[in-house]
Order: C-alpha cells, then structure tokens, then sequence
C-alpha cells in the first residue's frame, strides 16, 4: 500500500516538473555548473577512497535536481518531495542519508535506506517560499562520510489559495455634484498574496457589484468614475458603491474580494436662494429704542456652506431710511432693526422692498440663476402710551437778578403727542432747585421767581421742568432750563481791603501817604469805574486830601507839616467810593492814619504815643448801682418778650383744649359763606382798596404789610401766583412769623383741577337736600361728619 502511494507521489511530482519545465529551465544551467563542480569533487574524493580501498577508482554519481513541492497539500499521507541516491549505492543498505537544513526532521524527513524524501507538514508558499537543505551519504557501519556534503533547494510551488483583498477599506470619497461623466472619484488597489510571476494567481481585476449606473469601475486600474450626468446633491447626497476584485484575470474558478466605497456628492451653488413668502406683515412699538430688532427674514438656498451664505439688502421702500438690515453668518437670516426713531403720531407703517442674494457664485451654473430673490416686508408701528414731550430740547433765559417775586420769566410748553393727548401738569424737580428760587404753574407752564435773585451769590441756576399726564401719572417727560442771572448795579464799591496808613511827623506838605484800591462785586459790560472824593463831613479836612487818578485808585496827600503824637495820634479819614453805573452806588470807608515818629530817611520808628491815665477812680456804690441798673434793664426786656408772645397767642377755652374726635367747627376758614368775619378776596385783586374793607381783627396788620411789599403793576390777573408768592417768602424770612398760616387761598381750583371747585358758590341751589352717604364710605375719621349729616337706617325707617 505504501508502495502504491508513493508511486503516485512521484507521478505528480514529475507532472509538476513537466508543467514548470520552462520555469525550471532558467535554473538548470546553474545547477548543472553546480553538479559538475561536486562532480569533481566527488571524482577527487573517490581517488582517495580507491587508494585507500584497495586502490579501485568508482565512479560517483547524484541522482537529484532542484525540487519543487506543491503548496496546501491536505492529502492524509506525508507528501513525496524527491530522492537523493549516490552510485555508491548498491542497495544493500551499507549506505545511510542524513538531512539537514531548514525544516529538516520538522518540515521534511528522508528514509536513511533509500533516500526518499517527505514533507511531513503542510507547506504554504505565502509563510516561506522556498528550503534550503543539506543531504550527506555515510557508510552506516562506520559513520564514515563517503561524500562530502551537499545542498538542494526545495520551492514551495504555489497554487491559487489567496483572494485579492482590499486592505484600506471600507473607502470613504467625494465629488461634486453635477459632475460630467467621467469624473474621477478614487482609485481603489486590491493586493493578492499569491506568486504574481507565476500563472494568473495574482493577476487581478476589477467590477462593480452595486452602484450602477451612476459609477463605474475600470478593470485593470480601478478607477471610480461617474456614469451618470447631473446628479444632484439636493436629490440625493450619499451613495454606497460595492467594487470587486478577482484573480485569474477574472476567469471561472478565480478568487475574489469585494470593498465598500461610501461616495458623498460635495455641493456646489446650483440652486438660488427663495423666500417663503412674497410678503411678511410686523410690528413694533414705536417707544422701541434705535437698534431694537424688529423681525427676521430668511431666504432658504438648498445648498450648504459658503454655497448658502446670504447678503440681505434693503433696496427700495418708504422705510429704508429708518430700519437697516443685516446677515446673521450663523444661520444666514436677515434682521430688520431701527435705524432712526419712531413715531406713531407721525407715521402708522413703513414698507420694505427686501432682497436676499448669494454672496458665492459658481459660473459654471449662472445659467441655473438668478441667484437671489425679493419679499416685501410691510412693519406697523403700534401706538404707545409716550411721555408728554417739550416743544424745545433745553430751554435758555436770562434773567435780571434785581426782578420782582412772582414775575414769569419764561413758559415752557408740553403736549401729549398720543391719540389721547391728555392734560399736562408741569412741576419743577425740587432736587435741581434746592434753593427753591422758582415757581411753575401747574397748568400753563409759566416759570416765575418765588425768591429774590442774587448773581452774585448764584450767577446760574440749572433746573429740570417735569410734565405728567393728568390720566397717567407714570408718564413724565423733562426739559432743562438754564437760567443765567443778569448782573444789575445793585453792591455799592468798598475799598480793596483794611487800609492802615502812616505819617510822619516831619512831614511835608503834598506828601503821598497812601494809594487807595476799592473793589465792586457787581460785574458790568463796560468794566468797573470808580470815583474817589472825601466825604462831605470831611471835605475841608485841614491835614489830608484825596487826589482820583481816573484809574481806579486814589492817593492820600497831607495837606500840611509838622504833625506830632503828642498833639494827635490817630486821624479818620472818611472816603467816599461811587461807581459809574446807573444808578449810581456809593459807600463810604474809613481810612485811619496814624502819627509816627520817623528817622531822616522816612523809615517809622515809633508810632506810640505816651502813656497817660486818668485818675478816675469808682467807688462801692457806683459799681453797685451800675449793676442794679443793667438787671432792671433786664428784666423789662424779658417782660416786653413775654407780654409779645402771650399777645400772639390764641385763647382757648377748657373744652376747645380738650381736643378729641369731636371737632366739627373750624375758625380758620375763608371764603364760604357762613365765614362772614374773614378777609373779602377782593383785596387781593385790588390791594389798593385794602385800607377801607372790612377785615378780621388778626388779619389787619398781615395783609397791609403784604399790600405794601407786592408792586401794584404785578396785581393783574395772571398775578394771583405773585401775590402768594410773596406772602410766603414774607413769611419764610420774618423770624417773628407764628408757625401757622392765616392766609387762605384757593388758587389751584376750579376747572381743570382735580378736585373740580370746592366753593359753594356755584353749587346747585335745589330745594332738597344734600345726599351725603357717602361720607360714611370715607373711613372713621369722618365717622362724625356721617353721623350728623348722612341718613341713618332709623331715619329711613321713620320715613
């Protein structure tokens, strides 16, 4: 059974041969010099064998040649490689072969008998292609070589057991959309591991399984490329391409391997931007500040990337003065905001003309174009309850600092510019006028004075005018009015400062003794201008003399010599300052000059008199009634203080002090017509006629000494503010004024006013009576008033 096997192991083995004998044949003329020279070496070893063995010469000879040896043999018995055999052998076993070498007794054993060859493992050309071994003939009694030992070389032939492979994929490429048939997308290379020099094993070609018709593949070099025109991204973005590749050129029985290619169409700008509306409709409030956003728009372009970036443009409309319009890069929208303010008193509606366009133009599709597109945006102003605005930003006046309490000065003017248009009242923000120096009326605006001015204690007064509507007290608007105080000649000149002067006492006659400085704290166009003279008490003053300079200074001349401490130590000399202003200030200053003693030269010495006393001497009772005199004198002046006050004090009775919750008479009120004792209204419209109209006793000596400080050309009409304005400064300054006001006024009542009019002279006069439940309604500090005069349930009850 052995026998057959290996029969049939050397058949295949030289139908191997024979189909590779051109293959063999490049490596025969090499082997064949090989052999010749063991030839030789063999011949040379075999002389001395015949010396030494009986002195026969035999010829030596090898039986081999190059082996090759099938790879992946699965056959169950080891396989048949070749046979060494030397021409020593006689087959009678005195001969034994060793093997040595790579894979010798692992790979490949030898029968030591007959020198058989076997591969005992299977063999893969892809792990090691070829052996080299080593084979020796000893004589098996002895171990002695007889030839020397040689090397053949076993070739692993291969066979078709590797399919081609793709070792990079799966694949991933790209190409733009709208690509002409035969765009190269990518070259795929599928590797074999089998012997490319021999047969087609390794010779591999390429198809494509999946991905048709928009890709194709060629054979040999395996370049993808596209089949199909005009394909579009937008349509579809992503396709998966299946390619394989097979050996054996291809033919029937060949191995293959397949790879996926993931090809993603790239964009490019074929597609022009469109709005989804033709018109847009929005609102804004028109208090909305200057670069509120009011709305967006956006024009969708199908393509991505730069291909989508958008430029928004305003490009015609009533409106486009007052909104702007700008990209947003992160999504490509366009935002309307405001340019300039809004109102809604002056324009409802605006309209845009809105144009979308691509920033990034592809010329090889403007015939796809045009590539940008146009909305109308039409944007409502909504109507907003606004503050009452001043018909002027700021508000400059100048006023003369010598103008009466009461004079209006300026009137500002506000209106609410709301479909209401409600009613202002006007007010000054006490916080800009701390002093309190003005006034507004409430109604009209008009700013008036409410205390005398002086430039030169504030030469500028900043104060901010507020106007609220009368129906909506939390809309307020302001105005800044500067008021410049106009300087009037109103502070008589003083000299510069304390002026101290000398004279010598061997002073002549025309002698300057001191230059004189005055100053004025008035401030006048032309400049300040001073006349200097003395005053008329010392006109003819026999020592000293004033001379003006025309420059605002004086000097001091002595009108005389020989001046002595002795005989007068001290002179008063009385100045008289004027300015030039109209009209005229003057004042009059003292200048005190002293006598000294002086040396030759005009230096001062001395200017101290001799000491002298006067015997005067008090005795114990002059002191003593000196003092009794000062303590009457004080007491008098307490008891005129206390009899004052008590005067001024009003007299209450036990039950008029015991103040509870039952005071229902008022003494205090003016103006209705059960208080026939109170000062007639009159006298404030004509004040003249004060004298003869009958007033309440305590109120007498008041309204006559305001009669006499208010100027009668400001008693007109319009100068009702004035006249209390005045009463109040009056009031205000007079440290002997009671801490009580009895002076009544009901100037801010009427029509208009809040509160309608609270006298009872335009009352209804009906012959029933007045309904006043409703003070019942009005908490319990009118619990009493609703007693007496509303209509209890008993009463109803009785009716």
């Amino acid at each position: 059974m052995s026998d057959k096997h290996l029969l049939k192991s050397r058949l295949c083995l030289c139908l191997i041969i024979l189909a590779h004998l051109l293959h063999a044949m490049a490596e025969e003329p090499a082997l064949q010099t090989r052999g010749e020279n063991e030839k030789q070496s063999d011949e040379t070893l075999l002389q001395s064998d015949e010396t030494l063995e009986h002195h026969q010469r035999v010829k030596r000879g090898w039986v081999w040649n190059q082996f090759f040896v099938l790879e992946e043999y699965t056959g169950s018995e080891p396989l048949y490689v070749g046979k060494l055999h030397s021409d020593m052998d006689r087959g009678d076993g005195s001969i034994k072969y060793i093997l040595s070498g790579e894979g010798a007794g692992t790979m490949f054993t030898i029968d030591d008998n007959t020198g058989d060859i076997h591969a005992i493992q299977r063999l893969d050309r892809e792990v090691k292609a070829q052996y080299i071994l080593r084979a020796q003939a000893l004589q098996r009694r002895t171990g002695m070589p007889l030839e020397p030992e040689s090397e053949f070389i076993v070739k692993i032939q291969d066979i078709n057991d590797n399919e081609p492979q793709f070792l990079d994929g799966p694949y991933t490429a790209s190409v733009p959309e709208m690509s002409v048939i035969g765009t190269s997308v990518l070259q795929l290379t599928a590797t074999d591991a089998d012997d490319p020099t021999y047969g087609n094993s390794a010779r591999v070609v390429y198809s494509i399984l999946h991905g048709q018709p928009y890709f194709s593949v060629e054979p040999r070099t395996g370049i993808i490329r596209v089949t199909l025109p005009n394909m579009d991204r937008e349509a579809k973005e992503h396709y998966e391409v299946i390619i394989q590749a097979k050996d054996m050129g291809g033919q029937l029985g060949g191995l293959a391997g397949t790879t996926t290619v993931n090809i993603t169409l790239s964009d490019v700008n074929d597609n022009p931007p469109k709005f989804a509306q033709k018109l847009y409709q929005m609102s804004v409030p028109e208090s909305s500040p200057v670069g509120s956003i009011v709305g967006r728009v956006r024009a969708k372009d199908l393509d991505e990337g730069i291909n989508a970036e958008m430029r928004y443009t305003i490009i015609d409309g009533d409106g486009r003065d007052t909104f702007d319009i700008s990209t947003d890069p992160t999504n490509q929208v366009g935002i309307i905001t405001i340019r300039k303010p809004l109102d809604f008193e002056g324009k409802k509606s605006y309209t845009l003309k809105v144009e979308g366009a691509n920033t990034q133009l592809d010329h090889r599709f403007l015939r796809m174009g045009p590539f940008s597109d146009v909305t109308i945006i039409h944007i409502s102003v909504e109507d907003v309850d606004e503050p009452p605005q001043f018909d002027s930003k700021f508000y400059y006046v100048e006023v003369p600092e010598d103008v009466e309490i009461g004079t209006v000065f300026q009137t500002v003017s506000a209106k609410d510019l709301d479909v209401s248009n409600n009613s202002v009242r006007y007010s000054i923000e006490r916080n800009s006028d701390p002093g309190r120096y003005f006034y507004i009326d409430i109604t009209s605006g008009a700013l008036m004075t409410a205390r005398p001015l002086d430039r030169e204690e504030v030469s500028w007064h900043n104060i901010t005018v507020m106007a609220m509507e009368m129906n909506n007290p939390t809309q307020i608007g302001s105005v800044s009015v500067t008021v410049k105080v106009i300087d009037v000649n109103d502070n008589p000149p003083e000299l510069e400062k304390y002026y101290e002067a000398f004279v010598c006492e061997n002073t002549k006659a025309g002698q300057l003794i001191q230059t004189v400085t005055a100053v004025d704290l008035d401030d006048p166009l032309g400049g300040q201008h001073f006349y200097y003279s003395l005053a008329p008490e010392a006109a003819n003053n026999p020592n000293f003399t004033l001379r003006d300079n025309q420059d605002n200074t004086a000097w001091i001349v002595t009108r005389r010599g020989g001046f002595s401490q002795q005989q007068w130590s001290i002179y008063y000399l009385p100045i008289l300052i004027s300015d030039g202003e109209q009209p005229v200030h003057s004042s009059t200053s003292t200048l005190t000059i002293r006598v000294c003693s002086c040396d030759t030269e005009g230096n001062v010495m001395s200017c101290t008199a001799e000491a002298y006393t006067l015997p005067v001497s008090l005795s114990r009772g002059a002191l003593i009634a000196i003092l009794a005199c000062i303590f009457v004198l004080l007491v008098m002046i307490l008891l005129i203080l206390s009899l004052r006050s008590q005067r001024k004090k009003p007299y209450l009775t036990d039950a008029e002090e015991n103040v509870h919750e039952n005071i229902v008479r008022y003494d205090d009120e003016g103006g209705g017509e059960q208080d026939t004792e109170a000062f007639d209204i009159a006298a404030m419209w004509n004040p003249r006629e004060s004298q003869v109209v009958k007033f309440r006793q305590d109120m007498v000596s008041e309204i006559e000494s305001l009669s006499r400080y208010v100027p009668q050309n400001y008693m007109g009409d319009s100068n009702v503010h004035g006249y209390v304005l005045a009463k109040l400064y009056e009031a205000d300054v007079d440290p002997c004024a009671p801490p009580y006001d009895s002076l009544q006024t009901y100037a801010y009542e009427g029509e208009g006013s809040v509160a309608d009019s609270l006298s009872s002279l335009q009352s209804v006069t009906t012959n029933t009576d007045h309904d006043y439940d409703y003070l019942s309604d009005w908490g319990p500090r009118f619990k009493k008033l609703s007693d007496m005069y509303g209509v209890s349930e008993m009463d109803n009850a009785l009716w």
